[in-house]
């Protein structure tokens, strides 16, 4: 009887695009059987301190408390690589002007969030769901907000303008990739699963890229009304090379990350990488 293991990540293009493989069948699991898990990035973070599912997608802020549950795979993860989550408004605004002001953020655990904590400590975060940022920031009832997903492309068409590309800022200073989510495996699988289930999930991020085309007409159906240029330049933004391997680069931003998260008072202490492989 194949071993089933729920594979949970959110309704969004890029991790549609990077599981359709294996949901699908073009990649044969052998002896498991893969229960795809939908939710909001912010509500699987919380999910998976409860310790919920065998695969996740987490925020890499939240990673920071998971890490005797869980451990990072190897393939899996989205990276911003000059870019990233957007802080916008209603007008152009300094870094300094909203120190003590309120900013809509997506949630609490998102690594959107711990950016915006690096880069400007005075904010006073706002949590709400990433699909309400933006129509609070319109409505005025925030100063500012971190926008995530497809916003990054379309919030120009609801008429805010960028502050801060929080990607570029941490790139720009660090010379990494800013960590923004990755997919954790649960610990307690042991070795040899976690080692089966990683190739499985690696092979099939590497389908979706040599079939992009068929992986992106998948993907499309959660671009929430991306167009396909569009949904193809998100995909492309969060789901390539360093998707398949963090690579040096974004391995040593994910640990300067937590160091400069945790030397900031952010996050209790920087937490045990361990990048299973297949």
């Amino acid at each position: 009887m194949p071993r089933t293991v729920h594979l949970a990540h959110s309704p969004d293009a890029d991790d549609a695009f990077m599981h359709y493989a294996v949901v699908s069948g073009w990649v044969p699991p052998g002896d498991l059987r893969f229960e795809e898990v939908l939710a909001d990035i912010e509500t699987l973070n919380q999910k998976a301190l409860e310790g919920a599912y065998e695969v996740t997608a987490v925020s890499l802020h939240a990673f920071a408390y998971l890490d005797d549950a869980y451990a990072l795979l190897n393939s899996g993860a989205s990276l911003g690589d000059g870019y990233g989550p957007l802080l916008v408004a209603r007008r152009p605004m300094r870094r300094e002007e909203l120190a003590g002001k309120p900013v809509a953020t997506p949630g609490k655990l998102t690594s959107a969030r711990l950016a915006l904590q690096l880069w400007q400590p005075g904010t006073a975060c706002v949590d709400m769901p990433f699909d309400a940022v933006s129509d609070a920031v319109r409505r005025g009832e925030v100063m500012a907000g971190l926008i995530i997903h497809e916003g990054q492309l379309t919030y120009t068409d609801e008429g805010l303008v960028k502050v801060a590309d929080l990607g570029e800022w941490w790139t720009g200073e660090t010379g990494t990739p800013l960590p923004l989510g990755g997919n954790a495996i649960r610990r307690d699988l042991g070795p040899e699963l976690m080692r089966r289930v990683a190739g499985v999930l690696e092979a099939s991020i590497r389908w979706a890229l040599e079939h992009r085309g068929e992986a992106l007409d998948h993907a499309l159906s959660f671009g929430r009304g991306l167009d396909r240029a569009r949904g193809d330049r998100f995909v492309g933004m969060y789901v390539n090379e360093a998707t398949l391997d963090y690579g040096e680069r974004g391995r040593r931003g994910v640990e300067l990350f937590y160091r400069r998260a945790s030397e900031a008072g952010l996050i209790p202490r920087a937490p045990r990488l361990d990048f299973v492989r297949g």
